[in-house]
């Protein structure tokens, strides 16, 4: 059905060009110029597909426009696509191998004189045709066609594998990603329901540093298990929470989420799309406001992701790319700065900053293709998959950093909160294939000298739950809009979104809501690879987090695309 319908739209100019009368139908240039054109935009098409055959591990998804434009990566696509096509060169060749095929069956066509109709059957057997092709390309229904009914041929978590990437790509070709204001309940219902304002208020401050660390693809699959000897440690003496996940499934999409408390529930990041430039007050302006310097590392090319633009609006003092680093020469080829040696300046950089300040690392190292020094070539263990040497190497960097961190006057006066951009999906275990595991990561506060923070937390925690976590362990005064909840609340959620899925995690259950109905419920806590679907067996836990994730989106919905992320 989704192949008919991108084959549809795009041939429908190709029919009326071929069908419509005339006696330019008999030129011989025509018919070249239609026939190189119609293999050339087919033969795109084709390719396209190719492209997900390794990506859609990666991000769960169909490949979008804006990923296949390499949106926000113009520095890196180079060395990028230069290293992809020599780790999977079997792609690139079978595209050729395709592309030949097609060539050959289009040669395989041959002319032949035929009696024409008259000219009203020409109009009419155009019209019929053309007319075929748009209902191919619409679907029947009442809508559309879309992405989202996807949901209806395919099991949770893999329903974009019944679609294609051309499809996907047509349908994300607008920059703008248009949210609907959806009315499941009244304003005051939904409020009632979940409610993202926010109050908290202390008689005296906790001023303390932060430093957040996003720490590339360490998701649940890649750390206790040999390759982050450091890590683990450090989870020994913090405050971890155990059940924690991540909003996304992008880098794109951590950072908004980490520091905003903006969950990415649309199919494209909040940072690259029309509402991008929507206000927000997250970390950085609340710290700036009660007397702390702001600042954002990010040891990739100057532009990356967005993510300079973003640190802009969201209120970071200075932004701190490739272009800023001093030190060692230590470029990987590829993304950026090699993690160990931008660690490093990150530290000492720190001092040149007024107490209390808050900073933000994104690390590099751990992405795709997973360079490492050539000096710690085999120094690492391998792992069972292709990520884990660069996990292990991003570990000993951290180590290295809080080695250095620890002679600095500012490190005994620091909260440090460490977490992973997104999962990997190079875990072997089946358990993180599905849309819970799929967002299985780390997060932990490692506070120095401070025992209160050292525990197992086994609530559901996630990225947009840091803003107020810090808030109420900074003891701060303010009335946020969050769509997270502090590590002392009593509620117990997380919301997640992909593929055109919302999913819910409350307590032991995971809810799967295309948006208009349930798909599933699951106990994932006893049933990991989500084979019981208890929709029927527990209709009341069904129906509360039904009107739970409805509220959720409502406001989500409301508040993005009438950006009103603050309070006015």
């Amino acid at each position: 059905m989704f192949d008919l319908a991108i084959l549809g739209y795009i041939n429908i100019l190709f029919a009326i060009l071929h069908l419509i009368p005339g006696k330019f139908q008999q030129n011989k240039r025509y018919q070249n110029f239609l026939f190189y054109s119609f293999f050339i935009i087919n033969g795109i098409l084709l390719t396209t597909n190719f492209i997900d055959y390794e990506y859609f591990r990666f991000i769960g998804r169909r490949s979008s426009f804006s990923i296949i434009t390499a949106d926000g990566m113009t520095n890196e696509i180079g060395g990028l696509l230069i290293s992809y096509i020599k780790d999977y060169w079997q792609i690139p060749i079978l595209m050729l191998i395709s592309l030949f095929a097609f060539w050959f069956c289009l040669k395989k066509i041959k002319f032949q004189n035929v009696k024409t109709f008259s000219k009203s059957g020409n109009y009419v057997t155009l019209l019929f045709v053309v007319g075929l092709l748009f209902i191919s390309g619409r679907g029947i229904g009442r809508k559309p066609i879309s992405l989202v009914d996807a949901t209806n041929y395919g099991p949770i978590g893999s329903s974009a594998l019944v679609l294609n990437t051309p499809f996907s790509i047509m349908k994300t070709l607008s920059k703008k990603e248009n949210l609907k204001e959806i009315k499941y309940f009244s304003e005051a219902e939904a409020a009632s329901i979940f409610n993202p304002i926010q109050t908290f208020t202390y008689p005296e401050y906790n001023k303390k540093n932060v430093v957040l660390i996003i720490l590339e693809s360490f998701g649940n699959e890649n750390i206790q298990r040999g390759q982050t000897p450091f890590l683990d440690s450090l989870i020994q003496k913090s405050y971890y929470f155990k059940n924690a996940f991540a909003n996304g499934k992008l880098s794109i999409d951590a950072v908004p989420s980490t520091i905003s408390s903006i969950p990415g529930l649309m199919n494209k990041s909040i940072i690259s799309s029309g509402y991008a430039l929507n206000e927000v007050n997250g970390l950085p302006k609340i710290l700036k406001e009660n007397g702390y310097e702001t600042s954002f590392f990010h040891g990739a090319f100057n532009g990356s992701q967005n993510f300079d633009k973003y640190a802009n609006v969201a209120g970071f003092d200075t932004y701190f790319g490739k272009n800023e680093y001093i030190g060692p020469e230590s470029f990987d080829g590829k993304w950026g700065v090699f993690d160990e040696d931008f660690m490093q300046f990150f530290a000492k950089e720190l001092n040149n900053f007024k107490q209390p300040f808050f900073t933000t690392l994104f690390t590099v190292s751990s992405h795709a293709p997973f360079t490492i020094p050539e000096k710690y070539k085999n120094k690492f263990p391998k792992g069972t998959t292709e990520i884990h040497e660069s996990i292990a190497y991003t570990d000993f960097a951290l180590n290295e950093f809080f080695k250095t961190a620890k002679k600095m006057p500012w490190y005994e006066n620091t909260i440090f909160v460490i977490t992973s951009d997104h999962t990997s999906s190079t875990g072997k275990e089946l358990e993180y294939k599905n849309n819970v595991g799929k967002f299985r990561i780390p997060i932990l506060f490692f506070v120095p000298n401070d025992e209160t923070m050292i525990a197992v937390d086994e609530k559901n925690f996630q990225q947009i739950d840091i803003l107020p976590s810090l808030m109420d362990y900074l003891q701060l005064n303010a009335k946020i809009i969050s769509y997270g909840k502090s590590y002392k609340s009593k509620d117990d959620f997380v919301v997640n979104y992909l593929d055109n899925v919302y999913n819910l995690e409350m307590g032991d259950y995971y809810l799967a809501f295309d948006g208009t109905k349930t798909l599933g419920l699951y106990n994932w806590k006893i049933d990991p690879l989500l084979k019981d679907d208890l929709s029927d067996k527990n209709p009341e836990i069904k129906q509360k987090m039904e009107r739970f994730i409805k509220a959720y989106i409502q406001s989500f919905n409301h508040r993005v695309s009438k950006n009103k992320l603050t309070i006015q």
